[in-house]
């Protein structure tokens, strides 16, 4: 099923239209009426009137669809295009200063729809630059005209070029622009899921410690019931107490499971916590290989507390869990601090990051290998500065990989 992908309103396509059509209508009456330039009058009339009819058909549409489909928005284009160069060809052709307007719906292409239908529109206008460049019906000008050949030639290649140069441009920056949306909307989503997560976590912690007191209560009045003797000597009534002690020791079970989940710790852990025992959590959550740990404190003192935050805590799993996956053996961190900043230096043993993408690590749809989308990293980069920290990428000399994430010590 097609999405609506490209996000291009069939209202500001019409309205555009009508800007065209209106700006049509006026020069072809200035130039047949005022400046008595003898053209085909009645066939760009028509010409014009077959836009404003489909045009009407079009608002209309508007009320029930608004979006258009890619392929939609391609056959809308289309038509502008071929509507342009049949006017073009009953008025001078490539002579008509109006020629340069095929490149309207060229850029509008390149900008939101897939590259396939930009090529394709691209391929028409150089067609109808070509196909006007030799075939056209001539104006009648009241003066002499008079064009050698090979200024024609230069006005049809000039204009070709135009073509092609505006639509790479304009496609690269807007691909460039659409990248760079989809990769903070992920963003957002995950700094979402974050907080999600942080939510269930402290919810699940609190019901762990609110509900433990009135099952060892439940637990303490099951043991007396079981010691009275009527009880004893009832055979169903034992069997009764013994099912709920059961169902009970099950609670407590399932409790006891809730609290051992790294993401459900005590409640202070979401106000305060140092940033070993956040990498210590992570790693266990994501290691499922034999790789070793070690974390260095570069300093004697007591290590210092940091403010938890849905995105510090993403940060973290996200280099975590990168250098658990590219590691052969071992993850090195090293944590220091100083009276404004804590930071800490997360080092592999595996390949590194490559020469040739080093550069660009932290930038949208850039991975380090190509299982992944590359937007992992991104996501952590943005979050960790929008909490007024910065993260740098770089290779150790013995070529694994080097993260350094800096934040703000709370005071």
């Amino acid at each position: 099923m097609e999405t609506f992908s490209n996000n291009i309103l069939l209202s500001n396509l019409v309205k555009i239209r009508w800007v065209a059509i209106i700006g049509q209508l006026l020069t072809i009456i200035l130039v047949y009426f005022y400046f008595n330039i003898n053209i085909p009058v009645v066939a760009c009339l028509f010409i014009v009137f077959v836009s404003v009819v489909i045009n009407i058909y079009s608002s209309y549409s508007n009320i029930s669809k608004n979006y258009l489909l890619d392929k939609e928005a391609f056959y809308f284009l289309l038509f502008d295009t071929i509507q342009l160069g049949v006017l073009l060809y009953l008025t001078g052709g490539i002579y008509n200063p109006f020629s340069l307007l095929l490149i309207a719906p060229l850029v509008i292409s390149a900008s939101y729809l897939p590259i396939l239908y930009s090529i394709c529109l691209l391929v028409l206008s150089i067609i109808s630059v070509i196909f006007i460049s030799k075939n056209y019906i001539p104006v009648n000008w009241n003066q002499i005209f008079d064009v050698p050949p090979i200024f024609k030639y230069g006005l049809s290649f000039s204009l070709i070029i135009s073509l092609i140069f505006i639509c790479i441009y304009v496609y690269l920056f807007a691909n460039s622009s659409r990248k760079i949306s989809a990769a903070l909307s992920q963003t957002r989503t995950a700094l979402l899921n974050q907080k999600k997560i942080s939510e269930i976590g402290s919810l699940s912690s609190a019901a762990v410690h609110e509900l433990s007191t009135p099952l060892n209560t439940i637990f303490l009045i099951l043991n007396d019931l079981r010691e009275e003797n009527y009880v004893k000597e009832n055979t169903n009534i034992k069997k009764d107490i013994d099912l709920l002690k059961s169902e009970a020791d099950r609670c407590r079970d399932i409790l006891l499971t809730l609290s051992k989940n790294p993401e459900n710790l005590k409640d202070n852990f979401f106000d305060k916590n140092t940033i070993s025992n956040l990498i210590k959590i992570n790693f266990e959550k994501f290691s499922n290989k034999k790789i070793k740990l070690k974390i260095n404190l570069l300093s004697e003192n007591e290590e210092p507390k940091i403010l938890f935050k849905d995105e510090l805590a993403y940060c973290i799993r996200n280099i975590i869990q990168n250098a658990i996956q590219h590691s052969y053996s071992f993850i090195k961190i090293d944590i220091s601090w100083n009276e404004s900043d804590l930071i800490v230096i997360v080092t592999d043993d595996g390949d590194g990051f490559k020469d040739d993408t080093l550069d660009q690590i932290g930038q949208p749809y850039i991975s380090k290998n190509k299982n992944g989308m590359g937007l992992g990293i991104f996501i952590a980069k943005n979050l960790i500065e929008n909490i007024g920290g910065s993260i740098f990428f770089n290779n150790s000399k013995d070529s694994g990989a080097v993260v350094e994430i800096i934040i703000k010590r709370v005071s």
